[in-house]
């Protein structure tokens, strides 16, 4: 039986070796114009499942769809890029059988903005296989729609207070692309996501990429928080001169504002590391040198915003009660 298996098995492991970039997905609708006599594009993506937190990117790319007028364009095979092992989809199970499969999908869209110009939004899970081919795939998506510009999103973590406006980190595969202050010096050695494997390769292809991480108060980070990818939205339209809404993301974010004012304001504790967090922020806007910071006798943001958190939890554990 094991000779029987083998070239079954070697086959296997051939096609997968085979396979090339445009094995990974499918073009949808071939209405829309390509080549480079079409009109140049830029193109944003947002892939779950390495870090986005508050829910920054899956948020903006969510509000995008709802709002803006939009058709598919193309589909990645999911069942080539998905380990489905490590991140399960849902079904649903009502009474005595099982309903409504969830699959994962990871889709190419077309929008228009509101003021009629066309843009691409990239959206879905984050490969777990294949990340080169993925690369290549979207390179050829790029070139095929003349996508001049690609901009990825997401949120990352910071010790930062929710009552100050939310920072971003920019990167680009060219400086001039860049047009904002980072607060990070030096060099730091990264777990890679996908996204940030795209940004290198299509850097190393002389295409113009560039991103986005919001600066999430981390006591926050585990929860969807709209402030976020309001933040995203506004630095997209900044850096492309895309018309963008931003109003539902506007008012949902005030009314959660509300509601963590409110949780906060009610324990003295919390207020207490709120307004340390905030001390610590305002010392760092006014400083020339972040390392000014760093020498402050107020504890560090990590202790501060692990205080927030297991406050925030214990109050959302008593309100499930």
């Amino acid at each position: 039986m094991g000779i029987e298996r083998l070239p079954a098995r070697m086959a296997t492991m051939k096609e997968t070796t085979m396979l090339r970039p445009d094995d990974l997905y499918e073009i949808v609708d071939e209405s829309v114009a390509t080549g480079p006599a079409a009109t140049p594009k830029v193109l944003v993506h947002s892939l779950d499942g390495f870090m986005d937190a508050g829910q920054a990117g899956r948020v903006t790319a969510d509000h995008l769809l709802e709002t803006l007028e939009n058709r598919l364009l193309a589909r990645f095979d999911v069942d080539l890029l998905h380990d489905y092992r490590a991140r399960r989809p849902e079904v649903t199970f009502s009474e005595d059988h099982f309903t409504e499969y969830t699959p994962p999908q990871l889709n190419l869209w077309l929008l228009t903005d509101d003021a009629g110009v066309d843009f691409l939004l990239l959206e879905g899970p984050e490969p777990d296989n294949h990340w080169n081919r993925f690369a290549g795939a979207v390179r050829q998506l790029i070139e095929l729609y003349n996508v001049t510009l690609t901009i990825g999103v997401h949120g990352i973590p910071m010790g930062v207070p929710h009552t100050r406006p939310l920072g971003l980190t920019a990167h680009a595969t060219r400086p001039e692309l860049v047009t904002r202050s980072n607060i990070w010096d030096g060099e730091m050695r990264l777990p890679a996501s996908a996204g940030t494997m795209l940004q290198v390769r299509l850097g190393e292809a002389g295409k113009d990429a560039m991103g986005f991480a919001v600066h999430v108060p981390h006591y926050l980070a585990e929860n969807r928080f709209p402030g976020a990818a309001l933040a995203l939205v506004h630095a997209i339209s900044a850096a492309t001169g895309l018309l963008l809404p931003s109003k539902a993301l506007l008012d949902e974010a005030a009314v959660t504002g509300r509601m963590v004012d409110e949780q906060v304001e009610g324990s003295e504790d919390a207020s207490a590391v709120v307004n340390a967090l905030e001390t610590q922020y305002d010392a760092a806007a006014g400083s020339v040198s972040r390392k000014s910071l760093l020498a402050d006798s107020t504890p560090s943001a990590e202790e501060l915003g692990a205080e927030v958190e297991q406050f925030l939890a214990e109050l959302n554990r008593e309100d499930d009660k």
